[in-house]
């Protein structure tokens, strides 16, 4: 019920918002007709159809990524385009005189003759109006969209999303029972001036420029005359103290980690055993891309044993049983065995396709994968985990899976004794285990962790599963502030240094230069690091014990702990080849804008 009186008041603020003028006269100009006849059906038209395009993105949802691709450079065209309508009138009329014989053929569709309204015509005023009133959604709107990409689009949403619209109409329905004179008051609140008009065109322009070379993200946010984010964020942080109080976690909530490792099926403790029938391979449905391949079904995979693989490419528990499972895709495909990996993002940057496609590419990853932005596939099997293995039969049943890194020989044994009932006799003379060609390129990340000496665990820079942070002050949320690292760290303990916007999932550098403090205990060292939104590679340099690491330096650092972020993965940072003890880790970075996101250990 909360939630519900949560979307209701988002849409209720969007009147507030400088995106619904194009909305209002609209909405106005039913002002002189009964309300219940023409201003009642136009509100409901517009509310209905919102929360059936909003759902309908909910389920699609891959239009998400192709936003983050392309979306910020279309806006920033629109926004040029916007302002130099301020600064030259002529031009705006020119852009605006194609919608004015729009608007002025629909309205003379919907009045019949004499100036009657049509029946029907105020609702279709109202579906217009929707499409119209659709980017004026907050952030109370995002996280009932972004609910519902991670648990599936239900009556439930949709439910929330006609809340969101049904607050929108009420407002909107106040505006019009008042009529047309808050119309008149606001044009002349709005046309304060012409040289006012022109300053607002010009500093448009300025914050174009801006974003556009990537110097101020912030610059539009800083002019708008009305702030609504701010007052819906305020709703959105009271929610999530609320669920957090309660116990509610997300459905991605257990992260991939050292616990994660040790987990495996509790059934079967031989392979020679009967395997049991764990449940019918799901549909594979709802990928946004597929890539090495078509998409696949279940029913097209009937007569194939199937390893169906969830991974995601930062996640180094993933990277750590890549060898194995790119060694069986490759040894017994001829004997029917299909691998399947399933891409499933933990962090933002994951859902972008090319960052995807590269991954990869520099993986050797050649059999299918699946880009399951929309966790679609990951919900169908329930599962939770990175990495997951899920062994299928060639009738389509799930016969075993196995969570986290290790028991290979285990999981092998399964291959051959699937296919084996398949009726490929041959799989089991396949030597075991993975060749000494596979093992070649199991060198960096990928080498298997020294279990035996790791005292560090999974650690995460963002707030809302940041743990130990021990700079002076604590973790400041979503703005920018100046931290100092800590003079002893504990084992375990982290902390910054310089100016650090933390988010909740990750912390930016905003300052011109910045440190990462851990002491930590293991043979291997990684961070997941990205460049700035622009971009721009990010040079770093690595100290471990206050000096250069010299032979204990990772894959992606030289033995005088210089490298560079050019790209969004993880990096391998420490690789000790001595002694592993208690180390204090420093990285400082030389450029501003990148981003951190987690430690790993190995």
């Amino acid at each position: 019920m909360f939630l519900l009186i949560l979307a209701y008041l988002g849409g209720a603020l969007t009147i507030l918002s400088p995106c619904i003028l194009p909305v209002l006269p609209f909405v106005f100009s039913r002002a002189d007709q009964p309300f219940v006849r023409s201003g009642l059906p136009l509100l409901a038209g517009m509310a209905l159809t919102f929360a059936a395009v909003a759902t309908l993105a909910a389920v699609g949802g891959g239009w998400v990524t192709q936003a983050n691709q392309y979306g910020r450079w279309l806006a920033i065209a629109l926004l040029a385009v916007f302002g130099l309508t301020l600064l030259l009138p002529r031009l705006a009329e020119r852009l605006m005189h194609p919608l004015v014989s729009a608007g002025s053929r629909l309205s003379a569709f919907a009045q019949a003759d004499g100036g009657q309204v049509r029946p029907g015509s105020s609702f279709l005023l109202g579906i217009a109006t929707g499409l119209l009133w659709a980017p004026c959604a907050g952030p109370i709107l995002g996280l009932v969209l972004t609910g519902a990409a991670l648990r599936g689009a239900s009556a439930g949403t949709t439910l929330l999303l006609v809340a969101y619209a049904a607050g929108a109409a009420t407002s909107l329905a106040v505006a019009l029972l008042i009529g047309g004179r808050v119309f008149t008051a606001m044009k002349r609140s709005l046309g304060a001036g012409e040289w006012v008009r022109r300053g607002i065109g010009a500093a448009m322009l300025l914050g174009v420029v801006a974003i556009g070379l990537g110097l101020d993200t912030g610059v539009l946010a800083r002019v708008s005359t009305v702030a609504t984010g701010g007052i819906e964020q305020q709703l959105v942080d009271k929610l999530s103290a609320r669920q957090a109080q309660a116990g509610n976690g997300a459905a991605m909530a257990t992260p991939s980690g050292a616990m994660m490792r040790a987990t495996s099926l509790k059934t079967g403790e031989s392979a020679a055993a009967a395997l049991p029938v764990e449940g019918q391979l799901p549909g594979l449905g709802g990928a946004v891309e597929w890539l090495n391949s078509p998409p696949l079904t279940a029913e097209a995979l009937r007569g194939k044993v199937v390893l169906v693989d969830f991974w995601t490419y930062s996640c180094i528990n993933c990277l750590r049983t890549l060898p194995y499972v790119r060694a069986w895709a490759q040894k017994y495909r001829d004997q029917g065995l299909v691998v399947i990996g399933v891409h499933a993002p933990e962090f933002a940057f994951e859902r972008n396709l090319d960052n995807v496609k590269k991954a990869t590419r520099d993986l050797g990853i050649d059999y299918p994968v699946a880009v399951d932005n929309n966790y679609a596939i990951w919900r169908a099997f329930n599962n939770q985990y990175w990495p997951a293995h899920y062994f299928i039969d060639a009738q389509g049943q799930i016969r075993f899976h196995h969570f986290g890194e290790g028991e290979y020989a285990k999981s092998e044994q399964v291959i051959q004794q699937l296919l084996a009932q398949a009726g490929h006799a041959d799989a089991a003379k396949v030597a075991m285990g993975i060749s000494h060609a596979d093992t070649q390129n199991v060198q960096g990340v990928q080498m298997a962790a020294d279990e035996a000496e790791i005292q560090s665990g999974e650690t995460y820079l963002g707030y809302e599963r940041a743990q130990n942070f021990a700079s002076p002050g604590g973790e400041a949320q979503d703005k920018a502030h100046t931290y100092t690292a800590p003079a002893n760290p504990a084992l375990n303990d982290w902390g910054l240094a310089g100016t650090w916007q933390v988010g909740a999932e990750h912390a930016t550098l905003a300052g011109a230069s910045g440190r990462i403090v851990y002491r930590f205990h293991a043979r291997d060292l990684h961070l997941v690091l990205g460049p700035g939104k622009d971009g721009k590679p990010v040079r770093f340099r690595v100290s471990v014990d206050g000096g250069a690491p010299g032979s204990a330096h990772g894959t992606d650092v030289a033995a005088d702990g210089s490298g560079t972020v050019t790209e969004q993965r993880l990096y391998q940072l420490v690789r000790q080849t001595g002694k592993v003890a208690d180390r204090t880790f420093a990285i400082e970075f030389l450029d501003p804008g990148v981003e951190a996101y987690a430690f790993t250990f190995g």
